[in-house]
């Protein structure tokens, strides 16, 4: 691999490496479907423009989905995509191992 090129694994990481990006991915893992304000209430802590910020980078990867009902209020839900549930596994794995390290089911607090 020369300077130029990038490992994939680093390119992934680099994506969604940020603060609450794999908490956020978790949950619609875990719950499924989503609107924002129920997602707002599970990703406790997370400000709104952080949860916005997050969610629009992983629609822009493809993670997730957003679709919008022009309702009055409107209706924003947010799914994960197909290459989104690819990460199914991986956050299963990080989810057993956080169990394992800290003794509490996170599944309890979402």
């Amino acid at each position: 691999m020369t300077e130029t090129q990038s490992c994939p694994l680093e390119i992934l990481l680099k994506q969604i490496s940020g603060q609450w990006t794999l908490y956020i991915l978790w949950v619609l893992d875990t719950n499924g479907s989503q609107r924002f304000g129920e997602l707002r209430r599970k990703v406790e802590g997370i400000s709104t423009k952080v949860l916005t910020e997050r969610l629009r980078l992983l629609e822009s990867l493809e993670l997730v989905h957003r679709h919008h009902e022009p309702t009055i209020p409107p209706q924003v839900t947010y799914t994960l995509t197909e290459r989104g549930k690819e990460l199914s596994g991986t956050l299963d794995r990080l989810y057993e191992l956080a169990v394992r390290w800290y003794g509490t089911d996170p599944k309890a607090v979402v």
